[in-house]
């Protein structure tokens, strides 16, 4: 999610700008946002939508267009596409619906809105708050006039005494159901009141005391805000004497009668600009959608390249082994966890199958070579009996028959005959060996015991040879024929010590030392020889043909003791690996338990 807001920052910037401006577009038309609701205005408004929609839709095709081109050509799959349109069309669709019936919906809503019925109710409420004030507002003129014909009628009985106007203020006060009366002079100072001394006096203003100055009419002052009706009088029977009577409304009258003009100014407001109203909630939802849909393809995109990117791989991997090559590996990408442990599965048996066609190839090749050393054993071994006799019968026949000069000559020629005799002998109960290798009796053996008691026996070779052994347990065991492993670390052992005495030849001051390493490491076993010898430099540009039978570098070598060691290992589920190093060689071996 982080990824995809950062990737898509300047998109979801732009989004917000155009749906804020749009929202500014409708609270203007119904004339509750800070833009003054003007025609201008508007026309403004609706011109920044358009251009910030546009710029919307273009952003929003050149981003998919990115991500298509990016995420879904490169893979190169037909189903990529499908899946995008599909998951394309399942959000347009049902959008567009919804944006049409919703329009629709809203469009009726708002006729309904100002149906001739609801627009009766709005002005009869208005009109009603309105007479409700009026009729305040009237009844308190009718109230002060009473009230001051009462006052001068009975300007002698009250005589501007204190107790009899306070009441006589009282009686008038609760029969004309006012809320308070009071007598001023010409300067609105308080000369006598309903209050009691706790209760504020809050004198009329000027101008209407100055409208009735002259005047034996009564006046009406109204102050909505402060929810008051009040009037003012002037009182004929005596000097520069008014009368100025206050009702308050109820506590709130003031404030429905302000949010009854509100209402109705507001009502008539959206009448007046339904058509803007209907334009700028169609833009503000056409926003919304298109950013829905980008982000469902986005959300599509996503989905497929990851999942379809696998799948691609797995095809890729899949045709490259069926045209054999088994180097192949699927790539490592972030993917579902599913698809993340079918391609490590995947791989896996890729390793499998290479190294189930290694030891097939190693199979036949050792079938075919020992069939070789079978044959051509039967036929070096048949003249080698005669050709033996023949030259024990020359020897026995003619060595009394040669004279004392050439004797010596004479014999010398036969025991080299004799010699190679052996020598051929040698070599046809090697290829004998070689043709017969017998089948792994296997049973539970510690290596490094077979490892330690092949160095003991080396060790009387070349004394001078250090040959140390690490490993990270005490005992290592593996299901194996323990003399065909005696025999695959004593050809090794063996190799790495003449290595190292063909280089000493060259280096008398040549530090000795052949480093075995065992380890075990979840399911194999990882041993490698290390050796400071003359490495395999001499054969590094083929150096695949090691295991070859009959290919040897020594001067009386056979070629087969490799070969050998190689089918023995092959044979107990593992391989053998030489590496050449720059001072020496390692030679690395992997049995899988």
């Amino acid at each position: 999610m982080t990824d995809f807001i950062k990737k898509n920052i300047y998109l979801i910037i732009l989004f917000i700008i155009t749906l804020s401006i749009g929202f500014l577009t409708f609270l203007t038309f119904i004339d509750k946002g800070f833009i003054k609701l003007t025609d201008k205005n508007l026309q403004y408004l609706l011109i920044l939508n358009i251009l910030l929609l546009t710029s919307l839709f273009v952003f929003i095709f050149f981003e998919i267009r990115r991500a298509i081109k990016t995420d879904i050509d490169n893979d190169g799959l037909k189903s990529n596409k499908k899946y995008i349109t599909i998951f394309a069309l399942f959000t347009l669709i049902p959008s567009v619906l919804i944006s049409i019936f919703s329009l629709f919906l809203f469009s009726f809503a708002l006729e309904k809105y100002f149906d001739k019925k609801v627009t009766t109710v709005v002005n009869n409420s208005y009109e009603l708050a309105q007479n409700y004030v009026e009729e305040i507002r009237n009844k308190i003129q009718s109230d002060i006039v009473l009230i001051a014909f009462d006052t001068n009628k009975s300007k002698n009985f009250l005589n501007d005494n204190p107790k009899e106007y306070k009441r006589f203020l009282d009686t008038q006060k609760l029969i004309r159901g006012v809320d308070e009366i009071h007598i001023i002079d010409i300067n609105k100072k308080l000369l006598f009141t309903s209050l009691q001394d706790n209760q504020p006096y809050i004198p009329p203003v000027d101008r209407a005391l100055t409208l009735v100055l002259d005047d034996d009419r009564p006046l009406k002052i109204i102050n909505a805000p402060e929810n008051m009706s009040a009037a003012i009088m002037r009182l004929q029977s005596f000097d520069d004497r008014f009368l100025y009577v206050i009702k308050y409304l109820d506590k709130d009258i003031s404030k429905y009668l302000t949010e009854s003009e509100e209402a109705i100014n507001f009502y008539y407001t959206v009448e007046e600009k339904s058509t803007g109203i209907k334009i700028s909630f169609a833009i503000i939802y056409v926003i919304v959608v298109s950013v829905l849909l980008f982000v469902s393809i986005s959300i599509a995109i996503r989905f497929s390249s990851r999942f379809f990117r696998s799948i691609n791989n797995l095809i890729n991997a899949s045709v490259s082994i069926g045209e054999g090559k088994f180097d192949t590996k699927v790539p490592e990408v972030k993917t579902d966890k599913d698809l993340e442990i079918l391609n490590k599965n995947f791989n896996l048996m890729i390793d499998r199958l290479k190294n189930q066609q290694e030891k097939l190839i190693i199979n036949e090749r050792h079938e075919a070579w020992s069939n070789l050393a079978r044959k051509l054993a039967h036929e070096i071994k048949n003249p080698l009996t005669p050709i033996q006799l023949t030259i024990d019968r020359m020897k026995t026949k003619y060595s009394n028959q040669v004279n004392e000069n050439e004797k010596q000559n004479f014999d010398e020629n036969l025991k080299i005959i004799n010699n190679q005799i052996k020598q051929i002998g040698n070599l046809v109960n090697e290829f004998s060996d070689f043709a017969r290798m017998p089948k792994p009796i296997l049973k539970k053996n510690n290596l490094i015991q077979i490892i330690q008691e092949n160095i003991k026996l080396l060790n009387e070779l070349d004394n001078s040879i250090n040959i140390s052994i690490n490993n990270n347990q005490k005992e290592i065991f593996l299901n194996s024929d323990k003399e065909q492993l005696a025999r695959v670390f004593f050809n090794l052992i063996k190799n790495s010590i003449e290595s190292i005495q063909q280089r000493a030849e060259n280096d008398s001051n040549l530090e000795k030392k052949i480093t075995i390493e065992v380890n075990e490491e979840n399911n194999h076993i990882i041993i490698n020889i290390i050796d400071n010898g003359i490495g395999f430099g001499i054969f590094a540009a083929n150096i695949k043909d090691i295991l070859n039978p009959y290919f040897t570098t020594k001067k009386n070598g056979t070629g087969l003791g490799l070969s050998i060691v190689s089918k023995i290992i092959n044979d107990h589920n593992g391989k053998i690996e030489f590496i050449p190093l720059d001072a020496g060689a390692k030679i690395k071996i992997d049995f899988v338990k």
